[in-house]
């Protein structure tokens, strides 16, 4: 028996509304109905009587209520215990986040003095199965709207820049625009970023890190790629150049955190590490 599967059924009783439910959970309405069938299957108990109009805690559903929560609280207990009384948070890192890092960090320790860190440095799509894992307890992610089983939090928001290589024909220019650059040769580090700038899902040969993009870039006259403004501020290398976006154009950064953590923690996490 899942402790997801247990926390949909609390927040389905607390609402008796599906639809409500998935929209405190921050996921889609069938993964909810989906969840609360299975864990009826797996109790051999009908949990609620479900009509157009209304829905309802069923005898044995009022009766395992009760024990979910218990159950819930139990596990929040073992986390508690697990991280030992300082606590450790263990943080999934977006490339390029390193003084939005710092100013989070700074943030919960004001809450709390004694908090401690790990930075985790994963891939876009392994930081959130790692979330998914438990190996995590929080991660950054940008052009990240939704992904099951987490709660995205938007938190920030950075304008996008092309970079260049400093041989590049664009590359005095003050602004240039996706379709001028469409010809050269594209190097992907974060196909998320590439998708909110607008660019034809064709991409080029993927890059590593962000650091390998930009070696790759400065070392060819035709190459291109597209970074958010926190990745731009931290390049050092004179090779290439950083160039605004025609029309200027954003993408979302998030706090993703398990859909299980309570809104007040989410809320002060999302504070922390937003604009």
């Amino acid at each position: 028996m899942e402790l997801r599967a247990l926390r949909y059924f609390v927040t389905v009783a607390d609402e008796l509304h599906f639809g409500r439910a998935a929209q405190r959970l921050h996921i889609a309405q069938p993964a909810v109905s989906r969840q609360i069938a299975r864990l009826e299957r797996e109790l051999g108990e009908r949990l609620f009587d479900r009509s157009p109009r209304r829905v309802r805690l069923t005898a044995a559903g009022h009766r395992v209520l009760a024990a979910a929560r218990d159950a819930l609280a139990a596990a929040d207990r073992v986390r508690s215990a697990a991280a030992g009384p300082a606590g450790v948070m263990r943080i999934g890192t977006a490339a390029g986040a390193t003084a939005r890092l710092e100013r989070g960090i700074d943030a919960l320790r004001e809450r709390s003095p004694a908090f401690g860190f790990v930075l985790v440095d994963l891939p876009p799509a392994e930081r959130l199965d790692a979330l998914r894992q438990g190996e995590i307890d929080l991660a950054l992610a940008r052009g990240v709207t939704a992904a099951p089983g987490v709660r995205v939090l938007p938190a920030w928001t950075e304008p996008l820049f092309a970079v260049v290589s400093a041989r590049h024909p664009a590359a005095g220019r003050e602004v240039v625009s996706v379709a001028e650059l469409a010809d050269g040769d594209l190097r992907v580090h974060d196909p998320a970023v590439l998708r909110e700038a607008g660019v034809p899902v064709r991409p080029g040969r993927p890059a590593g890190t962000v650091q390998d993009t930009i070696v790759e870039v400065g070392a060819d006259p035709r190459a291109w790629t597209v970074l958010p403004a926190d990745q731009v501020a931290e390049i050092r290398s004179t090779r290439v150049r950083a160039i605004p976006l025609a029309p200027r154009t954003t993408i979302t950064g998030s706090v993703v955190v398990p859909d299980d953590l309570p809104h007040t923690c989410a809320a002060a996490h999302r504070a922390a590490f937003g604009d």
